[in-house]
């Protein structure tokens, strides 16, 4: 807005000057008068491509994508992001050039983590948390609300089918082999929890939420530290669900859900250091 204010407010003598094809003050241009340069250029805008790449450096440094990792398809990114493939095409290019990716082809190719660090990432970081910073505080408070709720009415109404699936799952996690098979089990778990409510709204807005967190990517950060804890706590949750006690399983319900927001505090907390403190004035006015 200071540009606009600058030509508002600009002397009649000065305007006179710009219409007849002068620049007014700030540099120089026809007639010796001084022109605003670049002040008055375009803003740049980022596209939505730009925009996507952010988040997926954003989504590496949570740990939802980690080195030597194959990222989701072209098309199932596009379907998780809600984007054209044109633009996640875009991103894919953007991520790829700056290092942060790589690109097999052939039988098992696909696109691949490179790292998570780059001279931008900091910046790429700032510019997706920043602004949307207040709105996933509130979603990161409505998801312990809806986690604590659900398994607490898991605890109530599960049944012999629930308490199977549950058990198969947290066992199947405890064998993972890896990080894929990892996140598979605890995925399965929590369905199984949130089935066990025997109410699909529920199951529903979990999912909803979970991908809400995980900006878009359906997937929870894993790290060794993050299986270690989910290795202690899952037995823990399932036990409390699987023995009818309400209260306690909620409890380790807040316990367990606050794992993804500790970790996004963290890395915002990071990147305001980082930064200085500073406003994110490379959103404004985008």
């Amino acid at each position: 807005m200071t540009e606009v204010r600058a030509s508002a407010t600009a002397h009649p003598q000065e305007l006179d000057e710009l219409a007849k094809g002068g620049t007014g003050p700030g540099g120089t241009g026809p007639g010796g008068q001084e022109s605003f340069g670049p002040l008055l250029g375009p803003v740049p805008m980022r596209t939505a491509g730009e925009r996507i790449a952010e988040r997926i450096v954003t989504a590496i440094a949570l740990g939802e994508f980690v080195p030597d990792q194959r990222l989701p398809a072209e098309r199932d990114l596009a379907a998780m992001l809600e984007v054209s493939r044109t633009t996640v095409r875009e991103a894919l290019q953007r991520l790829q050039a700056a290092g942060y990716v790589t690109t097999k082809r052939g039988r098992g190719g696909g696109t691949f983590v490179r790292t998570g660090l780059g001279p931008d990432s900091d910046e790429m970081i700032r510019r997706t948390l920043v602004p949307a910073w207040d709105e996933l505080t509130e979603i990161l408070d409505l998801r312990l609300l809806v986690e604590r709720m659900i398994a607490r009415t898991a605890a109530e109404r599960r049944d012999d089918h629930d308490i199977a699936a549950i058990r198969k799952a947290v066992g199947d996690y405890a064998l993972a082999a890896d990080r894929d098979a990892s996140r598979l089990a605890d995925h399965a778990l929590h369905q199984a929890i949130a089935r066990a409510t025997h109410n699909a709204k529920l199951v529903d807005l979990s999912a909803g939420i979970r991908r809400e967190v995980s900006l878009g990517f359906d997937a929870e950060p894993y790290t060794p530290q993050v299986r270690h804890r989910a290795m202690r706590q899952h037995p823990m949750l399932a036990d409390a669900v699987i023995a009818g006690n309400p209260g306690r399983a909620a409890e380790l319900a807040a316990q367990h859900f606050s794992l993804t927001g500790d970790m996004l505090r963290e890395l915002h907390a990071r990147i305001h250091v980082r930064s200085g403190g500073l406003p994110d004035a490379a959103s404004q006015g985008q």
